[in-house]
């Protein structure tokens, strides 16, 4: 008794563990959210807050550039109009001056006095007004300017000066520092770390060059591009930069983080409207981290608090509830060593634990008839698998599978092979000689399973027999049909393409119904062989089949096939495919075999650990052309399958022709 209140302890000891482990997690995890949650959410509303300053500011900007070059453009017909009067022109600019505070200067360049300059060139070619490049007032070296040029022209249309405004861009810095105010008052931050700043607004030129910059010294003489380096994700960078310089704006959403002059910094940036320039403000992670760090940290305490009382709680009433367990633990050893009648103890408590005693009671009175049918079970499973290898064995039985097929023969080369994707499918192939004239078919039963194996079955008989009586494929299609349609009660089918391959000539006769194109290799080509669809045998009794033919060349060779191999699929379910198909069959050998299985080993790499998903057999044929001796020009090379002497099967007709007619090549036409 004292052991069993030992492992009682125990037992409840490391339940209470493992129940404050549980929690212990889900309140980590539950902090960990609310942190991340918080975080989130603090970057999102900061990157809404400086999007909207910045796009204000940037309006700003915009505005400021378009009234100048709206003021330049109204002065331009008076300008025109006194190019040869130069007090008349001294007083339009400056009129032009004093009306737009903006403006630093304003002067007239005539295209005769910098002819041989560049820009000159290049603005007489386009012809049109444009902003330039920020430079230095060379007045002072440190106010940055923008000049706008307006071409003038004279009464015949020629270009002859530029009307050049420049502007000092001096108002963009003060509007930077009223926005880093407006942040600071948005929201409620202190100016710390990366510069004594929290963060910093910048302008840029396209290529990153500084047009503003709280550090004067780096206006028009830095670059901002350098400074921007990858902190976790490779390639965001390079990312960044090449939408700043295509001109889109950031995600206010974004939580991707950058190192910029060594710090983990967040960037928003956007263009501004009308030029090629980019706001940019740079925040320290440090400073949106500190939030969720804050958070974090309460969370904590909170789930410290927690847990204290959680384990005391826990401790104590697991204790209690694992008491009865102990009564339970001794009739389970019982019953586990084979006393399905041993006595339970009496669980007065109405919980979980009665019900286990409950189910312990059941268990005992239907274990023996639950072993007795597993026994019977089992045993009927391997009856059944035994049965299943056996009509495995059956089926390939049936088909040709030893090879070469003709050895006495040098003018076919034939090689067949199935793989089905249960014990027993539905796919078959056969092919023998009669009368100097190769029968070959290969066929797809819709199903899979044993149905489909039975069908097969009967559709190889069927075309041995009927091919005993009649060289016409289309016969054959008909016959068949017939013959499958007239007991068809389960709506099964087979599409089912056979060929008939005069071994002297190489003209082939075939007879396509409802199944896949055969591929013909020839001379390095690879071509689908044209063929009318029809339908599949089995569906409609009374259906004409149509017959085509081919004339093959020696080293030609016809790929057959069914829709296991083009529609095998990976474990992304991506199927092989007719394209890989033929990439295949033009690299590997036009030799029957050789094909095969090349075919056979691109498509068991392609579907890798993916599970088979339809019969797969394929059947190809290669005419050769070769003088041999074949003895009796009646002689029945059949490769193993069954002769003209095989048993005909009784009543059977062609197209409504009995045995006899269907003898005469005359009275066998449609």
């Amino acid at each position: 008794m004292k052991k069993d209140n030992n492992c009682n302890r125990s037992f409840a000891r490391r339940l209470t563990w493992w129940v404050m482990l549980v929690l212990f997690i889900m309140m980590s995890a539950l902090g960990l959210f609310i942190y991340r949650m918080t975080k989130s959410i603090v970057i999102d509303f900061t990157g809404n807050i400086f999007h909207s300053n910045m796009q204000a500011s940037a309006k700003f900007f915009s505005n400021v550039t378009s009234d100048v070059g709206e003021a330049v453009t109204n002065y331009i017909y008076g300008v025109e109009q006194h190019l040869n009067q130069p007090q008349q022109l001294q007083e339009i600019i400056n009129r032009m001056v004093k009306l737009n505070p903006r403006v630093r200067s304003c002067e007239i360049l005539y295209v005769e006095d910098h002819a041989d300059e560049e820009w000159c060139r290049e603005a007489m070619a386009a012809d049109s007004a444009y902003w330039t490049e920020p430079f230095f007032d060379s007045s002072d070296g440190r106010t940055p300017l923008v000049a706008y040029h307006h071409p003038l022209h004279d009464p015949q249309g020629k270009v002859v000066a530029f009307l050049r405004t420049c502007l000092s861009l001096e108002f963009m810095t003060q509007q930077l520092e009223r926005q880093d105010s407006i942040f600071i008052n948005d929201l409620w931050l202190v100016p710390v770390a990366q510069d004594g700043k929290i963060f910093n607004s910048y302008v840029i030129t396209r290529d990153g060059t500084y047009v503003t910059h709280h550090d004067r010294r780096r206006i028009l003489k830095g670059r901002f591009y350098p400074h921007i380096k990858d902190a976790d994700e490779p390639g965001t960078a390079s990312k960044v930069i090449n939408d700043m310089q295509q001109g889109k704006r950031s995600n206010s959403e974004t939580d991707q983080v950058l190192k910029i002059n060594r710090i983990n910094t967040y960037l928003f940036y956007i263009p501004v409207e009308q030029t090629d320039w980019v706001m940019a403000v740079t925040v320290s992670t440090i400073s949106l981290d500190i939030f969720g760090v804050l958070m974090g940290a309460f969370m904590l305490l909170v789930i410290g608090g927690m847990m204290i009382v959680m384990f005391l709680v826990c401790r104590f009433t697991i204790k209690r509830a694992v008491n009865p367990l102990i009564q339970l633990a001794g009739a389970a050893d019982k019953v586990a060593g084979g006393q399905f009648d041993a006595e339970l103890p009496a669980i007065r408590s109405r919980d979980e634990i009665q019900l286990l005693r409950d189910s312990f009671e059941n268990m005992q009175h239907s274990l023996t008839d639950y072993v007795e049918e597993l026994k019977n079970a089992t045993a009927s499973k391997t009856a059944l698998e035994s049965e299943l290898k056996i009509a495995h064995d059956i089926q390939m039985s049936m088909l040709p599978k030893t090879y070469p097929a003709f050895p006495d023969r040098h003018d076919i080369d034939i090689y067949g092979f199935m793989m089905p994707a249960k014990a027993v499918g539905g796919d078959l192939y056969d092919f023998f000689i009669r009368d100097e004239k190769l029968f070959f078919c290969i066929g797809d039963v819709s199903g899979k399973g044993v149905p489909a194996s039975l069908l097969m079955a009967v559709t190889r008989f069927l075309f041995r027999n009927i091919a005993a009586y009649t060289q016409e494929p289309n016969y054959i299609s008909d016959a068949l049909n017939h013959a499958l349609s007239s007991t068809n009660e389960t709506g099964m089918f087979v599409t089912f393409f056979l060929g008939v391959l005069d071994l002297q000539t190489g003209f082939l006769s075939f007879s396509n119904a409802g199944h896949n194109p055969p591929y013909v290799l020839s001379r390095g080509r690879v071509d689908e062989l044209k063929c009318d669809t029809n339908i599949p045998v089995g569906v409609v009794p009374d259906w004409q089949f149509t017959a085509q033919s081919l004339q093959l060349a020696a080293g030609d060779c016809v790929f057959l096939y069914t829709d296991g191999l083009n529609e095998a699929e990976d474990c992304q379910h991506q199927q092989f495919g007719t394209s890989r198909m033929m990439q295949v069959a033009t690299n590997a050998s036009s030799h029957p075999q050789r094909l095969i299985e090349a075919m056979s080993t691109a498509v068991k790499f392609f579907i890798g650990d993916a599970e088979q998903s339809d019969d797969l057999t394929m059947l190809a044929v290669e005419y050769i052309k070769q003088e041999h001796s074949t003895g009796d020009a009646a002689h029945d090379e059949t490769g193993g399958g069954i002769s003209m002497n095989e048993v005909k099967i009784e009543g059977l007709t062609f197209d409504g022709l009995t045995d006899d007619e269907s003898q005469n090549p005359e009275t066998s036409k449609k």
